[in-house]
Protein backbone atom coordinates (compact mmCIF):
# COMPACT_ATOMS: atom_id res chain seq x y z
CA UNK A 1 0.00 0.00 0.00
CA UNK A 2 3.00 2.23 0.85
CA UNK A 3 4.31 1.75 -2.53
CA UNK A 4 0.91 2.94 -4.21
CA UNK A 5 0.72 5.88 -2.18
CA UNK A 6 3.99 7.09 -3.29
CA UNK A 7 3.48 6.33 -6.89
CA UNK A 8 -0.22 8.33 -6.50
CA UNK A 9 2.00 11.23 -4.70
CA UNK A 10 4.42 11.26 -7.10
CA UNK A 11 2.46 11.27 -10.07
CA UNK A 12 -0.12 13.89 -8.27
CA UNK A 13 2.74 16.65 -8.17
CA UNK A 14 3.57 15.68 -11.77
CA UNK A 15 0.32 16.57 -13.14
CA UNK A 16 0.00 19.45 -11.10
CA UNK A 17 3.27 20.71 -12.25
CA UNK A 18 2.45 20.10 -15.62
CA UNK A 19 -0.74 22.33 -15.16
CA UNK A 20 1.43 24.81 -13.47
CA UNK A 21 -1.23 24.58 -10.63
CA UNK A 22 -0.11 25.52 -6.90
CA UNK A 23 -1.23 23.67 -4.40
CA UNK A 24 -3.87 26.21 -3.20
CA UNK A 25 -5.33 25.75 -7.02
CA UNK A 26 -5.91 22.37 -6.76
CA UNK A 27 -7.47 23.42 -2.81
CA UNK A 28 -9.60 25.31 -3.87
CA UNK A 29 -11.00 23.33 -6.67
CA UNK A 30 -11.74 20.84 -4.95
CA UNK A 31 -12.95 22.70 -1.63
CA UNK A 32 -10.40 20.69 0.23
CA UNK A 33 -7.16 22.99 2.53
CA UNK A 34 -3.75 23.28 0.96
CA UNK A 35 -2.44 21.14 3.77
CA UNK A 36 -4.47 18.39 2.36
CA UNK A 37 -3.27 18.53 -1.09
CA UNK A 38 0.31 18.85 0.38
CA UNK A 39 -0.12 15.02 2.42
CA UNK A 40 -1.66 13.82 -0.89
CA UNK A 41 1.85 14.68 -2.88
CA UNK A 42 3.73 13.87 0.17
CA UNK A 43 2.18 10.30 0.18
CA UNK A 44 1.10 10.66 3.77
CA UNK A 45 -2.16 9.95 2.98
CA UNK A 46 -4.57 9.33 0.35
CA UNK A 47 -7.40 11.32 -0.64
CA UNK A 48 -10.65 8.99 -1.08
CA UNK A 49 -12.20 8.20 -4.87
CA UNK A 50 -14.44 10.49 -5.06
CA UNK A 51 -11.73 13.26 -4.95
CA UNK A 52 -9.53 11.23 -7.02
CA UNK A 53 -12.35 11.01 -9.73
CA UNK A 54 -12.34 15.04 -9.64
CA UNK A 55 -8.26 15.05 -9.46
CA UNK A 56 -8.10 12.64 -12.38
CA UNK A 57 -10.84 15.45 -14.10
CA UNK A 58 -9.05 18.09 -13.28
CA UNK A 59 -5.82 16.90 -14.65
CA UNK A 60 -7.51 14.90 -17.52
CA UNK A 61 -6.09 11.62 -17.28
CA UNK A 62 -8.01 8.42 -15.60
CA UNK A 63 -7.46 6.68 -12.61
CA UNK A 64 -4.68 4.34 -14.14
CA UNK A 65 -2.68 7.20 -14.77
CA UNK A 66 -2.75 7.94 -11.33
CA UNK A 67 -1.89 4.35 -10.07
CA UNK A 68 0.80 3.58 -12.77
CA UNK A 69 4.62 4.24 -12.43
CA UNK A 70 5.84 6.21 -15.94
CA UNK A 71 6.43 9.44 -17.74
CA UNK A 72 3.47 11.34 -18.80
CA UNK A 73 4.78 10.04 -22.39
CA UNK A 74 5.05 6.40 -21.06
CA UNK A 75 1.20 6.42 -20.19
CA UNK A 76 -0.51 8.19 -23.21
CA UNK A 77 -3.25 5.34 -23.16
CA UNK A 78 -4.28 6.68 -19.80
CA UNK A 79 -4.70 10.74 -21.12
CA UNK A 80 -8.06 11.79 -21.54
CA UNK A 81 -8.99 13.50 -25.37
CA UNK A 82 -8.83 17.34 -24.82
CA UNK A 83 -11.26 17.96 -27.42
CA UNK A 84 -14.18 18.64 -25.44
CA UNK A 85 -12.38 21.18 -24.39
CA UNK A 86 -11.88 22.54 -27.98
CA UNK A 87 -14.85 21.71 -29.07
CA UNK A 88 -16.83 24.43 -26.36
CA UNK A 89 -14.51 26.61 -27.05
CA UNK A 90 -15.43 26.80 -30.70
CA UNK A 91 -19.43 26.58 -29.53
CA UNK A 92 -18.89 29.74 -27.66
CA UNK A 93 -17.08 31.22 -30.87
CA UNK A 94 -19.82 30.49 -33.01
CA UNK A 95 -22.29 32.35 -31.01
CA UNK A 96 -20.33 35.30 -30.51
CA UNK A 97 -19.66 35.10 -34.39
CA UNK A 98 -23.40 34.80 -34.81
CA UNK A 99 -24.14 37.78 -32.29
CA UNK A 100 -21.61 40.21 -34.89
CA UNK A 101 -23.23 38.87 -37.55
CA UNK A 102 -26.71 40.27 -36.48
CA UNK A 103 -25.24 43.58 -35.52
CA UNK A 104 -23.46 43.94 -38.73
CA UNK A 105 -26.94 43.13 -40.97
CA UNK A 106 -29.09 45.50 -38.79
CA UNK A 107 -26.64 48.00 -38.80
CA UNK A 108 -26.48 47.62 -42.17
CA UNK A 109 -30.23 47.76 -43.00
CA UNK A 110 -30.72 50.78 -40.67
CA UNK A 111 -27.74 52.69 -42.21
CA UNK A 112 -28.90 51.83 -45.68
CA UNK A 113 -32.16 53.95 -45.16
CA UNK A 114 -31.55 56.44 -42.32
CA UNK A 115 -29.47 59.54 -41.45
CA UNK A 116 -28.94 58.39 -37.97
CA UNK A 117 -25.54 57.28 -36.32
CA UNK A 118 -26.58 53.60 -36.02
CA UNK A 119 -22.89 52.62 -35.71
CA UNK A 120 -23.63 52.57 -31.64
CA UNK A 121 -25.13 49.11 -32.31
CA UNK A 122 -21.50 47.72 -33.31
CA UNK A 123 -20.40 49.82 -29.89
CA UNK A 124 -23.09 47.74 -28.12
CA UNK A 125 -21.11 44.53 -29.64
CA UNK A 126 -18.26 44.86 -27.23
CA UNK A 127 -20.37 44.16 -23.87
CA UNK A 128 -22.26 41.96 -26.05
CA UNK A 129 -19.51 39.59 -26.50
CA UNK A 130 -17.91 40.38 -22.51
CA UNK A 131 -21.50 38.72 -21.59
CA UNK A 132 -21.95 36.07 -23.75
CA UNK A 133 -18.24 35.12 -22.92
CA UNK A 134 -19.39 35.09 -18.72
CA UNK A 135 -22.13 32.77 -19.77
CA UNK A 136 -19.83 30.76 -21.47
CA UNK A 137 -17.63 30.66 -18.66
CA UNK A 138 -20.34 30.40 -15.65
CA UNK A 139 -20.83 26.86 -17.54
CA UNK A 140 -18.12 25.51 -18.89
CA UNK A 141 -14.96 27.69 -17.78
CA UNK A 142 -12.71 28.51 -14.63
CA UNK A 143 -13.78 30.20 -12.02
CA UNK A 144 -10.82 32.20 -11.48
CA UNK A 145 -11.45 34.13 -14.97
CA UNK A 146 -15.17 35.45 -14.14
CA UNK A 147 -13.75 38.76 -12.06
CA UNK A 148 -11.51 39.46 -15.40
CA UNK A 149 -14.97 38.59 -17.73
CA UNK A 150 -17.38 40.98 -15.01
CA UNK A 151 -14.87 43.67 -14.84
CA UNK A 152 -14.83 44.14 -19.27
CA UNK A 153 -18.28 43.53 -19.23
CA UNK A 154 -18.86 46.04 -16.73
CA UNK A 155 -16.53 48.73 -18.10
CA UNK A 156 -17.30 47.97 -21.95
CA UNK A 157 -21.46 48.16 -20.87
CA UNK A 158 -20.95 51.58 -19.59
CA UNK A 159 -18.80 53.08 -22.30
CA UNK A 160 -21.26 51.90 -24.56
CA UNK A 161 -24.09 53.93 -22.49
CA UNK A 162 -21.67 57.19 -22.19
CA UNK A 163 -21.36 56.63 -25.91
CA UNK A 164 -25.44 55.87 -26.25
CA UNK A 165 -25.70 58.92 -24.12
CA UNK A 166 -23.38 61.39 -25.88
CA UNK A 167 -24.45 60.62 -29.67
CA UNK A 168 -28.26 61.16 -28.50
CA UNK A 169 -27.72 64.16 -26.46
CA UNK A 170 -24.63 65.83 -27.80
CA UNK A 171 -23.76 66.04 -23.83
CA UNK A 172 -20.04 65.23 -23.54
CA UNK A 173 -19.95 65.97 -19.75
CA UNK A 174 -21.64 62.72 -19.05
CA UNK A 175 -18.28 61.26 -17.95
CA UNK A 176 -20.50 60.87 -14.27
CA UNK A 177 -22.37 57.36 -15.35
CA UNK A 178 -18.64 55.91 -14.83
CA UNK A 179 -19.37 56.55 -11.17
CA UNK A 180 -21.52 53.74 -11.44
CA UNK A 181 -18.75 51.32 -12.21
CA UNK A 182 -17.33 51.74 -9.16
CA UNK A 183 -19.65 50.10 -6.88
CA UNK A 184 -20.27 47.24 -9.58
CA UNK A 185 -16.80 46.48 -9.94
CA UNK A 186 -16.96 46.19 -6.11
CA UNK A 187 -19.65 43.99 -6.33
CA UNK A 188 -17.97 41.49 -8.90
CA UNK A 189 -14.43 41.33 -6.91
CA UNK A 190 -17.21 40.32 -3.79
CA UNK A 191 -18.77 37.71 -6.00
CA UNK A 192 -15.73 36.11 -7.49
CA UNK A 193 -14.71 35.76 -3.59
CA UNK A 194 -17.89 33.72 -2.78
CA UNK A 195 -16.68 30.31 -2.63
Amino acid sequence: MDDLKQIISKNLIELRKRKKYTQLDVADMLQYSDKAISKWEKGDSLPDVETLYKLCNIYGVTLDYLTHEGTYEEKKEFIKNDSNKKNKLIIAMLFIMACWAVLIVTFTILISGYDYNYWILLVWGVPLTGLVLLGFNSIWGKKKYIIYLNSFAIWTALTAIYFQIFFSTGNFNMWYVFLVGVPLQIAAVLWSQIK
